[in-house]
Order: C-alpha cells, then structure tokens, then sequence
C-alpha cells in the first residue's frame, strides 16, 4: 500500500534502513541529514552543537519573553526547542491549548534562515502570520489565496530573508516551482502541524501528507522534521514517525488531560436538541462558544433557531461563500457574534482562548475528532464546558460518511478500504463514550494511552464521600484499581493490528467533573438482554440488520419476519426490553468488539472479535438511564451531583452584572478598540488570561507591565501605554470613590 513500503523504496532506493540511500557522501562528512552519530563518537559539528547548546537556549528564553511574554516555557516545551535547536527531529503530542506553535515558532526566531510550517489551515493562515507580526516575528503565508503576483513575491523576499516562519498548505509541497523555491532557501526547520493527517488510522487523514516526506527527501540539505499534534494514539504516533521519516525522534508527550473542561453527554431525541442548546446560550449570554453539527442542513437550523431565540450567533460551513465564511469568523473571533454554530469545517488552529463552551449537536465520527474540537473550550486554562447530544440518527449519519470515503480518488481501492475498516474502528470508540457509565475523562485518557491518573481524579468509593466541590485527591492507578462489577465501556490501548474495547469496573475513578461522575444517569443491568443478543446473532449467521435481530429478540409478527419464518428461531420473543434499549445493547456490544456491524448498503450484525467473552461467567453489562429533571433536581436538594444543564463544570450560570469586575471590563472594551483599530482580532492583543493578570497586578510603570504573564517587550511598545493609562485611570477613580 501506498502508506507502508511503496514510498519508502522510492525515497529510499529500496528496503533500507531509515535514513539509508540517500546521500551517503553528506551522511559520512557529519551532515544533520543522517543517522545520528552512536555514543561516544563526537564529531567536530556535535561540539560546535554542544558548546552552543546553552548560548542557545539562552536565546530560546529570551524570544519566549520578548517576543510572547512568558518567562518559562510550558511542560514539555522546553526539550522541543533544545532538540529542534541541535538539529534533532521531534515528535510532541500536546493536547489543544498546551502551546504547541511556541515549539517551532521560538526555534525558528533563534535559527538562521526560513522556517517551513506545513499546515492544512489554509483559512486561519493570515490570522497566524498576523499574530506573530504582532510579536514582532517576520511572517508570511503562501497558499492558494494569493494572486500569481503575490505569491512570486512572498517567494523573492523569502529568498532575500525577508522572513523567519513561513505557512505553507501540504499541497505546496507537490508544485516543482516551490521545491525548486525550498532548494534555494536555507531551512533549518520543517515543522509539521496537525501531523495526525498523515496516518490512514488518524481522525483526518489527507493523502496530501504523504507527500511531505518526498519534499523534505529532495532538498539538497536536510533540515530538522519537527511533527505537531493534539490527538494520537500511539499506533497514530508510529506512523508519524514512518511516513514523516523521523530520524532519532526527540518524543514528547505531555498528557491528554485538560482538568479545566467538564464533559457532559446526554441522549436527546433532534427535537430536543436545538431547544437544549439555544437554553444553555441563554443561560451564558456573556460567555463565548462554538456548537457543532454534522451536516449543513443542521448548522442552518440551529443558528436560525439561536437567532430567533435571541443568541447572537453566526455559521460557518463549506457550503456558504468565502466572503460569508470569512466574515462569520471575524465576527466570532471579535466577539460581535460570541457563539459560532459550524461544521468540521471550522475551528482546526482557531486560536481563540476564551471560548467558555463546545457543544456538539450530533456525534462525531472519532474520539480524536471530538477531543480535538471539544479541546478548543477553555485554552485559557479558565472552567469551561464540553457538551454532546447524541442521538441513534447520529450513528447512521456518522456510518453514511464512511461510506462516502471510499469515494476519494486519490486513494486506490484497496487504500479506501482500509480507511473504511479504520473509520469503522473508530466509530465503535465514540459510539463507547456515549455509552459508556465510567468516568468519561478517564475514558479518553484510556484511548489516547495516557495511563496518568486525571487531575482530581479518586478512587469511585472515595468520592461517594467527598465534596461536591471536589477535593484534588489522586488514587490508586489503574494498575491495583479494585475489583468490581464491570460497568460499561472504555478503550484500551490498541494492539498494532486489532484495536479494542474492554470493560472498566465501577472501582474505578471519579473524577467529579464529569457527567457520568456527576451522577446524571443510573447504571442499568442488562447483561440479560446483551447474552441474548448475543445468542440471536449467533443463531441468525450474521445474515440481518440490527433492526431485524431487534425484531426477532422482542417477538414482532410483522411480514418479513414471518416470510422468513423466523418466529420459529430459539431467540425469538426472548426479550421484552423496550427497542431503543435494545438497539443500544447491540450498539454497546459493537463497541467492545463482542459484535461486528458491516458497512455498505446493507449493513448486517455479526459476531465480533471478543464474542466468546461474552459466555464466560464472569461477563456482565450495563448502559445508562437519564436521570431526568425532577430527579436531578431532588439530587441537587441534596447536595450530590450536578444539575445537567446549568452548572457544567466551572463555567456556571451567567453571572450578573454586578458580579463581572469592572476592571476587567474596561480593559476588554480596550482591547477590543485598539484590535479595531489594527485590524486584528481581540486575542492577538492579549488573552483574557493576561488581562485578568493585570487586574491582579495593577502594573503601574513599564517594568512592572513586563510582569503580566503574556506581556512582552514587543506587547509593551505597542499596547503597553494605553493599558497603563487606563490602569491609572482606574485606581484614581476608585480612590476618589
């Protein structure tokens, strides 16, 4: 296949060692572009590296302060840079909001020459550049929203060193002009963001990626490949390495846990979505969100009805005009419209830090892709909230999609196939989270592979006695967790070949910020209904949909289960489960590999994988009932749990206006007037986060600006006096007061 050994024997003349039959001739003179030395054996460019590691990284720091106005980098940052600095290729899996971009964008600041950034953002590519030509870093983009003209100038100032960083869209890559552009230019760095849309196992692979590794294979020097991504499970994370041809990696991981971000899920029938969602709007006038849908048809409705409802929202889908999309992101990005309703289409790279809520009007295709878009609440850092309805149409749509890929024509048919089987896969994994009765953050950790245990998180037993308002007690790992009853669905870290799902007993971990953990659902036992399921299946031969074994478990008489006469089968009216609960056991089974649900136009149930565990005494299941609203408000009387749909998480309801510091106010409404005035949206004047800093410091001169967490000294020059004034303003008139 294309993604495994074809392109690796072109690049490399052959099955060869990585890095192998390239040019052995610079490999064997010490150049970066081959194998790192064993060792021991020190060359004369590895002491240069060396004794100029540490004047360096010095440099590193102080682009960071000048330049972003931090005074230490993040965790996992800083071995990023030291790596990409020496020349060494990196790997970081950072999730939304960790920091990433400051990865490459302070090493490409500190290096000589032009630093490449391949990224499918096309859209946001202005937005970015225009962020670092606020930090005072040359910028420039080159993509297919430049004339001819513009683009042949952006390539002769390049090549004149007009520019540090450079964005460029993976399709670039592939146009002889532009190798011939990168073949002149000196790049020291070639930084790969959203690297997960290399992999055919990732949420969103693109074909145009694989062509990345040719690119950097042709330049006549090879530069250090640093790879960028927020969701990837470690087969994912293999396959960056392979197809990006990775040399020594430096790897980081820093965790997927963002312990600021409630999740919520709840089964809603689509009547009652819009009405759901357009209420929780209502409830956080003042907070800004992003509500996505699956198709355009659902993101015209629900913008409609939030506007009719009094929202001010805008969309954004493929569908609409540039100029439309364009003008719907600015009026999010400033605020004018805080809530934005959009497809998938929106949000990869948007770098807006103070969105408080992601709702998620239908269920998305992959974990990956729900993490990914849920993670753009709360960059800040600040309580935020992450909601999904979901409904059993949303599975079909989601299947529907799938079957659609196969139609991409840069894919061979046995390449569409294998997509299919992998979208399948993941399918199954989202399909477990909506239904799974664990702690849903711990959920996600499982799937990404992080074996850490979640901020707050404690043993299941010990919550039960703690404070609603959550002490931050971590248990036992997952390792010595307790036995128990096994309870819904998680993933485990998937075998290379055969990804999985496994059970996860009650004993757990709760951690207190989540719905499931909130206790907005009972655990019902219906082992009885999946060993029945399971014995229909196996009688049927894998021959009918899901709704016929539905048909054959409740006893319907309806005519194709008479013609077929299969009222006469041992599984026949052995269940009296409602059909919902039904079509669910079967939905959760397939999550955990006990059944296979084929594709195509007629998709059929069969036996899975894990189907004999099923027999095993040991076996048992359970899905979820809503607690409804009386309920939950009886919960709530009593101090245990949350009420869904009014106090997610820290986000909380609207708070007053009394209640909003008047400060923090005055200092938005300035941002807002000088983002105005330049042209820029508010966030690339400064974050929430570094305005609430200033109201706690209440700088008064310029050293005490630098201060502020997000000031530098490019920030200082250029904002620094009129956030002083206003500052001053401020205390004179409280003191008068």
């Amino acid at each position: 296949m294309r993604y495994d050994g074809d392109r690796k024997k072109n690049r490399a003349g052959g099955n060869l060692p990585r890095g192998a039959g390239r040019c052995p001739e610079r490999r064997a003179a010490g150049d970066p572009g081959g194998a790192p030395p064993r060792a021991g054996v020190v060359g004369q460019r590895d002491r240069r590296r060396r004794d100029g590691h540490v004047n360096d990284l010095d440099k590193a720091r102080k682009a960071l302060k000048d330049h972003f106005g931090y005074d230490a980098f993040r965790p996992g940052q800083q071995g990023v840079v030291e790596a990409l600095l020496s020349g060494r290729d990196a790997l970081a899996v950072m999730p939304t909001g960790a920091g990433k971009s400051v990865c490459y964008q302070v090493p490409g600041i500190v290096l000589d020459g032009l630093t490449l950034v391949v990224s499918p953002l096309v859209s946001l590519m202005g937005d970015q550049v225009r962020a670092l030509l606020d930090a005072g870093v040359r910028g420039a983009y080159l993509n297919s929203t430049l004339t001819p003209g513009q683009q042949a100038t952006v390539l002769r100032r390049a090549l004149a060193g007009a520019y540090q960083i450079m964005y460029v869209a993976p399709e670039r890559l592939s146009d002889p002009r532009f190798l011939a552009f990168a073949r002149e230019a000196a790049l020291p760095l070639v930084a790969v963001d959203e690297a997960h849309c290399v992999s055919q196992w990732g949420q969103d692979f693109r074909p145009s990626y694989l062509a990345i590794g040719d690119f950097i294979g042709q330049l006549p020097k090879r530069p250090a490949v640093a790879a960028f991504t927020a969701t990837a499970t470690e087969r994912v994370r293999r396959d960056i390495v392979r197809l990006l041809d990775l040399r020594d990696p430096y790897e980081v991981v820093t965790g997927f846990d963002r312990p600021n971000l409630y999740f919520g899920v709840e089964r809603l029938e689509p009547k009652r979505k819009v009405a759901r969602i357009a209420s929780y709007a209502l409830e956080h006038p003042l907070e800004s969100g992003i509500v996505y849908c699956s198709t355009r048809k659902d993101t015209d409705k629900v913008h409609a009805a939030l506007v009719a409802a009094g929202v001010r929202a805008t969309r954004y889908h493929a569908g609409m005009s540039a100029a439309d999309r364009t003008e719907s992101q600015r009026a999010f990005i400033t605020d004018d419209a805080p809530v934005m309703v959009a497809t998938n289409a929106f949000g990869m790279g948007i770098d807006k830090s103070n969105v408080r809520y992601v709702v998620h009007h239908n269920m998305p295709g992959s974990l990956e892709a729900y993490y990914q878009e849920a993670g753009r609440a709360g960059r800040d850092g600040e309580p935020s909230t992450c909601l999904l309805f979901w409904s059993d149409g949303d599975v079909s749509t989601c299947r529907f999609f799938i079957e659609q890929e196969s139609g991409n024509e840069e894919l061979t048919p046995k390449e569409a196939d294998a997509v299919r089987a992998s979208r399948r896969r993941l399918l199954e994994a989202m399909c477990g989270y909506c239904l799974t009765t664990g702690c849903l953050r711990r959920y996600i950790l499982d799937y990404f592979g992080d074996q850490q245990v979640p901020s707050a998180c404690q043993p299941a037993e010990q919550a039960d006695a703690a404070e609603v308002s959550g002490t931050e007690s971590c248990g036992s790992k997952p390792s010595s967790r307790p036995e128990g009853r096994y309870v819904g669905l998680s993933p485990q870290s998937p075998a290379p070949e055969t990804p999985s799902l496994t059970l996860r007993t009650t004993g757990d971990f709760s951690c207190g910020n989540c719905s499931n953990c909130a206790g907005d659902f009972e655990a019902v036992d219906v082992t009885d209904t999946a060993r029945a399921v399971m014995r229909c299946v196996q009688e049927l031969r894998g021959r009918f949909g899901k709704g016929m074994v539905v048909d054959v478990l409740r006893g319907s008489q309806n005519a194709k289960v008479l013609d077929l006469h299969l009222d006469q089968a041992a599984s026949f009216h052995t269940v009296d489960a409602p059909a919902s609960q039904v079509k669910e056991v079967v939905e959760l089974l397939a999550a955990g590999g006990y059944l296979v649900i084929t594709e195509g136009s007629y998709p059929v149930v069969g036996l899975g994988p894990r189907a004999r565990e099923a027999a095993e005494d040991g076996f048992s299941l359970s899905m979820k009932r809503v607690v409804r609203k009386a309920e939950r408000a009886r919960k709530a009387a009593g101090g245990a749990g949350k009420a869904f749909g009014t106090t997610f998480g820290g986000s909380g309801t609207a708070p007053s206006a009394e209640e909003v510091p008047a400060l923090f106010e005055r200092l938005r409404a300035l941002r807002k007037r000088l983002a105005d005035e330049a042209g820029v949206p508010p966030y690339i004047v400064f974050s929430d986060a570094t305005l609430r800093d200033m109201c706690a410091k209440l700088p008064a001169t310029e050293d005490e600006f630098l201060d502020v967490s997000g000031v530098g000294a490019t920030k200082l020059a250029r904002y620094g006096a009129a956030f002083l004034e206003e500052l001053a303003a401020w205390q004179g008139e409280e003191g008068a007061e």
